[in-house]
């Protein structure tokens, strides 16, 4: 009996040094780092940094969604580690609405929004009354009245801030242009398809999702110099630490910043601030 008590003890402390000389060379010190992110441009864009996180000893794991508020609130829970797919525009908004306390970690990248038409050829042809959909995303309708008025359909108030603009800081409108703002974002490229409203605003990345290509089949875009910058965000303190620190320096390597150049031609424009 003795034996056998001592033959057991023997294979378990074999068996335990076994797994604690298993675990130090299996990778286990490296940090894992959960990013939440749209499928297209952004978790694309991840995949491409992922090796070389990878030889920084951080394991990056990427969750996609489909839509604006989960990414948020997901983050706000802890469920994930940061996010990107937003602007700071539409994240400062989120946190005065939701009272979130995330910070911006830098800037990654630019996506032009673009108006879209089946039934016309550009925002000139538009007629007298014509409807333009838009996303019911509040933090969207600046960036979309201050296209139109760089195109001259409508003009805002003096002293409006662009970023902030809304329906109702519209001053002039002779085309009498109405406007339905009723609808998710990502439900925008299904209504150009069904040719619903006489033009579609349409956020790039659900668009590029959709297989269009913005600088071709829009019929007006934003400028590339647009300050509606997609950025990681993060809980407030979590933006110095180390894995976080090399994911936005990866993001905006040369080799990163060329990728995103060759793969969406202007599409989607990188940033380095």
């Amino acid at each position: 009996m003795k034996k056998w008590v001592a033959g057991v003890i023997a294979a378990t402390s074999i068996f335990g040094l076994a797994a604690c000389g298993s675990d130090s060379g299996s990778g286990n010190d490296e940090k894992e780092l959960v990013v939440g992110a749209s499928n297209i441009p952004h978790a694309e864009i991840l995949e491409q940094v992922k090796p070389v996180l990878e030889e920084k000893g951080i394991d990056l794991q990427i969750e996609t969604y489909q839509d604006y508020i989960l990414p948020n609130k997901d983050l706000d829970n802890g469920d994930i580690d940061a996010n990107y797919f937003q602007t700071i525009p539409y994240m400062d908004l989120q946190m005065k609405e939701n009272e979130y306390d995330f910070v911006n970690a830098g800037g990654i990248h630019i996506e032009p929004i673009g108006v879209y038409s089946k039934k016309h050829k550009s925002l000139e042809e538009l007629p007298e009354g014509a409807t333009i959909l838009m996303s019911n995303s509040v933090s969207d309708h600046g960036r979309i009245l201050t296209l139109l008025e760089k195109k001259g359909l409508i003009t805002l108030k003096d002293g409006v801030e662009n970023t902030q603009a809304q329906l109702e800081d519209i001053k002039e409108n002779p085309r009498n242009l109405q406007f339905d703002y009723e609808y998710e974002a990502a439900l925008l490229p299904q209504m150009y398809e069904n040719e619903e409203g006489d033009a579609v605003v349409i956020n790039s990345n659900y668009a590029i999702d959709a297989g269009l290509k913005p600088l071709e089949d829009s019929i007006a875009i934003e400028d590339s110099n647009s300050p509606y910058v997609n950025v990681i965000a993060v809980n407030k303190g979590d933006e110095n630490k180390e894995e976080v620190k090399a994911l936005v320096e990866a993001l905006r390597s040369k080799e990163i910043q060329d990728f995103i150049n060759e793969e969406w031609d202007g599409a989607v424009v990188p940033v380095s601030e």
